[in-house]
Formats: C-alpha cells, structure tokens, sequence
C-alpha cells in the first residue's frame, strides 16, 4: 500500500491549512497594530516629523494586507511539503521574524522607542532573509512569495532611520506596563 497522496489530496491539504493560516497572520498583523495605536490618530506620531519617504498612511495598511496574505502562502506552502529535509527548520524561523515583525508597531508606536525599533527592524530583516534561504530550501516559490516582504521591511528600515534623524528627541520613557494596560497611565 503506497502513502503518496494524490494530486486532489495535496491542493485539498494546501487550500485547508490555507484557510487557517492566511487569515491568521492577518488577524495577528492587525491586532498588533491595533493594540499598538499605529498610524494616524496617534498624538505621538502624528507630533513626529514625516521623512520625505513616508508614504501616505492608507499605503500601510494595503500593503501589508498584501504582505501578510503572501507570508501566508508562502508558510502553507512550506507547511504542507511534509517530508521535505529542512522544513522544521523553515517553520521555526518564519515564526521567529513574524513575532520580530510584530514587537516592531508596540516598540514603535506604544512604547516611542525609535533607536530599539530600528534595531529590532536591522534584526527582523536578517531573520527573513535567514527564513527566504530556508524556505528555498524547502520550496522555492515560498522563498519567491516572500521577497516583496523583505523590500518592505528593508524599506521600513531606511524609513525607521529617517524618522530617528528627523526626530532624535522624541523618544519617550513610556513604560512597559502602560503599552500593556493604557488605563493604568491615566489620571483622574
């Protein structure tokens, strides 16, 4: 008795850990926005001097719907080359850059950390560039999926740097626990 799946029950495999993971990696990409108070309507940010390269704030949000929509492509397809040499190791590293990914918009826009969100961003763009080549590994057109996410993040470093320059004082001393509970910095 042979153990290969067919053809059907490989798309049927992709399209059900699809339907998890996709919508997944949105909900967590928006969540961390949303918990972090990113983009317009944020006093502190809006208070910041734009870089000439900032783009206008509804570019954000499309582009990394797109963004994460392709992360999660290209983990299904990963996920679902089971038997694939190196395929745990894809996995634990997209997982490492997504929570990267993720502490970037608390440590930018909650916590005012600039100088440790530009570094955390140098560190991000190393761990996806460490998953591309294990994901190439694994299935190469996972690896190709990914590519506009490093020019993203490559460019949201060039962008933190430019919003550091711009504004080298506006880093606050907002503590970690007010990012965790707001209504505990609020007075009566």
């Amino acid at each position: 008795m042979s153990e290969i799946a067919s053809p059907g029950q490989l798309r049927a495999a992709f399209l059900r850990w699809a339907l998890f993971i996709v919508p997944g990696i949105l909900f967590l990409g928006f969540f961390s926005g949303q918990m972090a108070g990113s983009g317009p309507g944020n006093p502190w940010f809006e208070g910041l001097t734009k870089p000439a390269i900032n783009p206008p704030p509804a570019a954000f949000g499309i582009v990394w719907s797109i963004l994460y929509v392709l992360m999660g492509i290209a983990l299904t397809l990963v996920i679902t080359a089971r038997g694939a040499p190196g395929r745990s190791e894809a996995i634990a590293a997209f997982v490492v850059q997504l929570l990267l990914n993720l502490v970037w918009t608390p440590l930018f826009f909650a916590a005012h950390k600039i100088t440790a969100a530009l570094i955390l961003l140098v560190v991000l763009d190393i761990a996806v560039v460490i998953t591309i080549v294990l994901f190439r590994r694994v299935r190469p057109v996972a690896a190709w999926l990914l590519l506009p996410y490093l020019a993203w993040a490559l460019f949201a470093t060039a962008l933190n740097w430019q919003f550091l320059s711009a504004n080298p004082d506006a880093e606050t001393g907002m503590d970690v626990a007010l990012i965790l509970n707001p209504a505990a910095g609020k007075t009566i």
